[in-house]
């Protein structure tokens, strides 16, 4: 019948999308696991790498760079809450999945269920991990790894409430700990502040308490200190686990002082994984005098191609960029002009010879040998990267590619 027949036709859908290189990807994964797994250094086994995928895998889709990963190597992977460790796993990622935050009541029975590890870090919560246990059955016991509070004073059992830990935990017949950590608060900062000095605390708290528990007779497992900033700056910090978060994507984080980024490039050079990219749909010549977008913020000094993206703030265009910022179209750097409209941009296409509708912008990302480096977009305005990664919405398709 006519109403059941499939439509040979190219499904046509909005232009704009984010590709992802799978193939830089697993670059920057084997470059990080080089850099702290040295050949000079003589260890029973390289570090392991847990690779952090947080954040729908800091926009490039979690479940999907989860599995790349997996193929490519990575030990460990690192979520935020049960919901996204349930996803990347449903995606066939059989390797270990950290829950960063850890769980809420109610939630420690779909922890077990799915073979995620729980973060513990309250005393609390090993009771409610330990009934979850117990329902599983079985005689293995349920893996979990206990966070610390070194100083960041966010999450973590305090570094100092060691033997409370350990009594609790003498209680819960059904867990194992399997990993002991903390995180770092500013280990980009290296100015000579107090907080250039934290992450020294940190550290010293951090095995202070790491040693009392080994002297009440606990195994803590695997010892993991480094996010991305640590990885690439203080080797002191790598012990057995390592966490890449940013850097798996192709960007460092800023530092301060801000020369240590040179340093830190230098030191473990990195490929931009995604670019994000929109066609223009329109294109228009504006008088002199005339405004355009949302309040006329930007009023043509000379006679002006504008052209439209089918892209905006709710695809994941930062609003800060409206007269801020620009696109790639061309191998050349076109404005953006006017304020970001939820669903569109506007650009100054003037300069740009031959530009046509149709035409693809970078808003960041690459665009044959041209490059617009998102952290360097995010420091235009006053953010971070992965701000600028993490908000690229679910309505953009992702692409992957070698």
């Amino acid at each position: 019948m006519a109403g059941t027949q499939k439509s040979s036709r190219k499904e046509v859908r909005r232009p704009v999308w984010v590709e992802v290189s799978l193939g830089a990807l697993a670059q920057n994964l084997e470059a990080i696991r080089k850099y702290v797994s040295p050949p000079h250094e003589k260890r029973k086994a390289p570090r392991k790498i847990l690779s952090i995928v947080k954040g729908n895998g800091y926009g490039h889709g979690g479940p999907e760079v989860a599995k790349a990963l997996e193929k490519a190597g990575s030990d460990w992977f690192g979520v935020t809450c049960t919901d996204e460790g349930i996803a990347v796993r449903q995606n066939g990622v059989r390797k270990p999945i950290l829950v960063l935050t850890s769980f809420v009541p109610g939630e420690e029975s779909r922890l077990v269920e799915h073979d995620l590890t729980a973060v513990v870090h309250r005393c609390e919560q090993l009771e409610l991990l330990n009934r979850a246990a117990a329902r599983r059955g079985g005689k293995k016991r349920v893996p979990f790894h206990l966070k610390i509070d070194t100083g960041m004073n966010r999450l973590g059992v305090s570094s100092t409430d060691m033997d409370c830990f350990a009594r609790q935990l003498g209680k819960c017949k059904h867990l194992q700990l399997t990993g002991i950590f903390s995180h770092f608060a500013s280990s980009e900062v290296f100015t000579n502040t107090a907080v250039g000095q934290q992450t020294r605390e940190q550290e010293e708290r951090f095995y202070a308490a790491l040693e009392r528990l080994r002297a009440l007779g606990i195994d803590p497992g695997i010892v993991h200190l480094a996010n991305s900033a640590a990885i690439v700056t203080r080797p002191e910090t790598w012990a057995d686990m390592v966490r890449p978060g940013a850097i798996l994507y192709g960007y460092h984080p800023g530092y301060d002082p801000p020369e240590k980024r040179e340093e830190a490039e230098a030191r473990l050079p990195l490929k931009p994984v995604m670019s994000l990219r929109a066609r223009i749909i329109s294109i228009r010549t504006v008088p002199v005098g005339a405004g355009v977008g949302y309040n006329a913020t930007f009023v043509a000094k000379r006679p002006s191609r504008i052209g439209v993206l089918a892209a905006g703030y709710g695809d994941g265009i930062h609003r800060s960029l409206g007269n801020r910022g620009n696109v790639l179209l061309r191998g050349k750097l076109a404005p953006i002009v006017g304020i970001i409209s939820m669903d569109v941009t506007m650009i100054d296409v003037t300069e740009i010879d031959g530009a046509e509708i149709g035409d693809v912008a970078t808003i960041h990302g690459t665009d044959g040998k041209a490059i617009l480096l998102a952290n360097r977009v995010a420091r235009s305005i006053g953010t971070v990267t992965s701000d600028l990664l993490c908000a690229v919405s679910q309505r953009v398709p992702r692409l992957y590619v070698p």
